[in-house]
């Protein structure tokens, strides 16, 4: 598996299919997921619906002769960067404290050499007792890394310690312990990213704008942090919350934008991934405009200023690498391609935004990186996913890696 790989233990217990929502939330996180089913979890929900939405077998036997021809349970157990084993049973805890090893997750967990995240789900009573929380100093001891349980109603109808986590609150712990342990490759580097819409104020009340949610800017933006690079997020208005780590700058127009983007420099490469207005209104009023009056009958238009253009052909700071996006439906390689000659940068990053593919807004996107080498398509990904492929090809192009 790549980078940002977790091998999630589904063991038994209602709390079970929560673990479907945890897949997914690691998903939108660009962190790729292989799993392997306990026989109780099977009782809760199926390997097919887990085989779903990881994009791989769910493993559940112990001794599948296929398996173990391609891959051995020694072979399971490292094949990810971190194990996750959500619900996390009192079974399975005690199993691997004790050293016990009768099934495939039991076998995993005691041949795996990565870190474990446990996130417990059992009755309260259970987990308040002795023996289980003798298992979980031990598993402590050992160095597992422990979300949860939360406190609540339980499916037994008690109420106390025992819920599983919410599968954010899961999917946010396997994602600190990969910010903990990113390479820091990018140290030392300065990233600048722009992200988001423009908006272009036409009165109080209106703006010209496009549907840009900020989604990947951000996402790449945080990717960059993570390798340590310092990075400038130049965003647009968004609901989005800035990544940690890194420096943002809120504007709303394009010379604004603009603006912010010059006083950032210099950069060791630019990320132009902000869908700026091409034209602003001439003329913003004080006042809002009526319609009665026939005031948005004609609105008169100004071109804005090309951010792209401007990084790309900077005479004095023009970074190192200057990355474009392009927004098509429509021809989406040959308008891009045009689009990276015409501006000057080095990258041009084409994505379809045409109706029903989701991307302007969604989760995923689906890319292909143009540049005086050729072109280069990844598969339909999560925005993080895409955002921490970018930022390795980045990474490698700064530090001079083929």
């Amino acid at each position: 598996m790549t980078q940002n790989s977790v091998l999630i233990i589904i063991g038994g217990g209602i709390a079970a299919y929560k673990s479907l929502e945890t897949i997914r939330a690691l998903s939108r996180r660009g962190i790729r997921s292989r799993a392997i089913l306990t026989r109780a979890g099977a009782e809760f929900i199926t390997p097919l619906s887990v085989a779903s939405l990881t994009g791989d077998k769910c493993y559940t036997d112990l001794f599948d002769l296929t398996d173990e021809a391609e891959m051995g349970h020694i072979e399971l157990s490292r094949s990810a960067d971190l194990v996750l084993v959500a619900p996390a049973t009192a079974d399975l805890m005690a199993k691997t404290a004790n050293g016990l090893a009768n099934d495939l997750a039991s076998t995993a967990l005691l041949a795996t050499d990565k870190p474990v995240i446990w996130a417990p789900a059992m009755n309260v009573r259970m987990w308040e007792h002795p023996a289980t929380r003798r298992n979980v100093r031990t598993l402590k001891g050992d160095g597992g890394i422990f979300v949860g349980p939360g406190e609540g109603e339980m499916a037994c109808g008690e109420f106390g310690s025992g819920r599983l986590a919410e599968p954010t609150q899961i999917a946010d712990a396997v994602e600190a312990w990969f910010d903990a342990h990113a390479d820091g490759r990018l140290t030392g580097r300065h990233v600048l990213v722009t992200a988001g819409p423009t908006h272009e104020p036409l009165d109080p009340v209106r703006y010209i704008a496009n549907r840009s949610s900020g989604k990947q800017g951000y996402a790449i933006a945080r990717a960059l942090a993570r390798m340590g690079a310092k990075v400038t997020l130049v965003t647009g208005p968004t609901g989005l919350t800035p990544p940690a780590g890194v420096d943002t700058v809120k504007v709303e127009t394009a010379r604004q934008m603009l603006a912010a983007c010059e006083a950032a420099l210099p950069a060791d490469c630019a990320v132009c991934c902000a869908a700026v207005a091409d034209y602003r209104p001439q003329i913003e009023t004080e006042h809002k405009i009526k319609k009665e009056r026939g005031g948005l009958s004609t609105i008169a238009l100004s071109e804005n200023p090309d951010i792209l253009r401007t990084l790309s052909n900077h005479e004095t700071s023009r970074p190192k690498l200057v990355i474009g996006f392009a927004a098509e439906t429509d021809d989406v390689i040959g308008h891009a391609d045009a689009k990276r000659k015409r501006k000057g940068c080095d990258w041009i990053v084409a994505n379809d935004v045409s109706p029903g593919t989701g991307t302007m807004g969604g989760d995923n996107n689906t890319v292909t990186i143009l540049s005086e080498e050729g072109e280069e398509a990844w598969d339909n990904m999560p925005k993080a996913a895409v955002a921490g492929r970018l930022a390795e090809k980045i990474a490698d192009a700064l530090l001079g890696k083929k």
